[in-house]
């Protein structure tokens, strides 16, 4: 468990800490060997819903999906955003939390956004869709930012109002939380940010108990 709480501001960060660093390279450099390999690794490596028998012709979901669709994105704008996100956020909480708990915490929030995804692809009669992206990683690290940091203030891109950090989070959760319910939004995976989200908060919460025992 990291010795430092959530709550103990930190200098904002000079340099990238090391994987938060890794994962943007891995990221950007996985996209260009997407780009080189017409999407290849979209197939084997995108996460599926389950085959069903009106779609058997689709790749069909593997175990290994639920970490590999973190690193693969849909388009060049998909994984500015995404990065930017990693590149705000990351740093200052890999250093709050420490390396390791940091990739742990990071891909267990990736996880935990591709199985609320898997669970609601599972429950729509829709033809399968590939779902890509880092943003399970990235919700999670803004959550945790959000817990850590309170009051620092974010600047949007759009529209561009600076706001306290957990206010952001709140109203950016409550905005996806509506969108995903109401079916708006198409061919954005809402659920699986919340899922993101969820994951990480329950990590958190559990690292919390953990210390404190």
């Amino acid at each position: 468990m990291p010795q430092r709480d959530f709550g103990y501001d930190v200098p904002t960060m000079n340099r990238l800490p090391p994987v938060t660093r890794a994962l943007l390279i891995a990221n950007v450099a996985i996209f260009i060997v997407q780009q080189l390999t017409g999407n290849l690794l979209i197939g084997p490596f995108a996460l599926w819903p389950f085959a069903t028998p009106e779609f058997r012709g689709a790749p069909g979901f593997a175990i290994w999906q639920l970490l590999t669709y973190g690193f693969l994105h849909g388009s060049l704008t998909h994984l500015f955003f995404n990065m930017l996100a990693l590149y705000m956020f990351g740093g200052e909480v890999e250093r709050l939390l420490g390396t390791r708990h940091y990739l742990e915490y990071y891909l267990v929030c990736v996880v935990g956004a591709a199985v609320a995804q898997v669970v609601v692809m599972g429950n729509m009669n829709q033809p399968p869709l590939p779902t890509v992206g880092a943003y399970g990683g990235v919700f999670g690290l803004l959550l945790a930012f959000g817990m850590a940091y309170p009051p620092r203030r974010i600047m949007l891109l759009f529209p561009p109002i600076p706001m306290p950090a957990w206010l952001f989070v709140t109203l950016y959760g409550a905005l996806e939380l509506y969108l995903g319910v109401t079916g708006s939004g198409a061919g954005v995976a809402h659920f699986a940010h919340l899922g993101g989200m969820a994951a990480g908060y329950a990590l958190l919460v559990y690292w919390r108990g953990r210390a404190r025992r």
